[in-house]
């Protein structure tokens, strides 16, 4: 059975991660940093086992990931944001939203690398958004960290593909989870009308470009974007 960690396991995009990846028969890890009752629950339902380490600390990363041993596919999930203006974003809300989004993917890439490149096999999916490809007003540290996990995920794929490797990465839209529920009722609607599809994204769509980048059938892909935002950014 293949091992899957996911960073942010316990979050709604990463939970819905965690149950389809366990649906296709992987053996999950959902990491968690502070919600750890519910990142056991989930563990417990799926059969998975919950870790507990910040992505933004080096020392804790190489220490769980070691502790887990073989890890086949790396989701890195695990993200923050705040709005604001640019310049009323704190400095410390800034070296957090980099440290986790960005520092953070490539903490557990790092940590999981050498042994996927001594097997010449492995698989690391980084969850983007769209605002990393385009930009948005009142998130610009967000999207900046968003923007250099693309950049990240296409140096890297182009690094390792020799190891046969592959590193893609998955851009949500707009999705309806627990981050996006200050909306008010009236931006919503706001929202939708921005949205080609009419339909607001829902974290089983993330999930299944996920689960489509971990298994066989995207075996001749990496280095790609693969946007999921119901026509809102193209």
């Amino acid at each position: 059975m293949k091992t899957a960690l996911i960073t942010g396991g316990s979050g709604g995009i990463g939970e819905a991660i965690c149950r389809q990846l366990a649906a296709d028969g992987f053996k999950i890890y959902v990491n968690f940093a502070h919600s750890r009752e519910k990142a056991e629950r989930i563990a417990e339902e799926i059969g998975g086992a919950a870790i507990c380490f910040d992505v933004s600390d080096n020392n804790e990363v190489i220490s769980a990931i070691s502790g887990i041993g073989t890890v086949d596919l790396l989701i890195n999930n695990a993200g923050v944001s705040e709005i604001g203006l640019f310049t009323d974003i704190s400095e410390k809300s800034a070296q957090k939203i980099l440290n986790i989004n960005l520092k953070g993917s490539m903490n557990c890439a790092r940590a999981v690398l050498p042994e996927m490149i001594r097997r010449k096999s492995g698989n690391i999916i980084n969850i983007s958004s769209m605002w990393g490809q385009c930009g948005a007003s009142c998130e610009v540290d967000y999207s900046a960290s968003k923007a250099g996990i693309i950049g990240f995920t296409k140096a890297l794929a182009k690094e390792v593909a020799p190891s046969g490797i592959r590193v893609n990465c998955v851009a949500p839209g707009f999705i309806i989870t627990e981050m996006n529920s200050h909306f008010s009722e009236e931006d919503l609607k706001l929202i939708k009308e921005d949205i080609p599809l009419g339909i607001f994204g829902q974290p089983r769509h993330i999930a299944d470009a996920v689960s489509f980048l971990a298994s066989d059938r995207s075996e001749y892909i990496t280095g790609q974007i693969l946007a999921v935002n119901g026509g809102m950014v193209i």
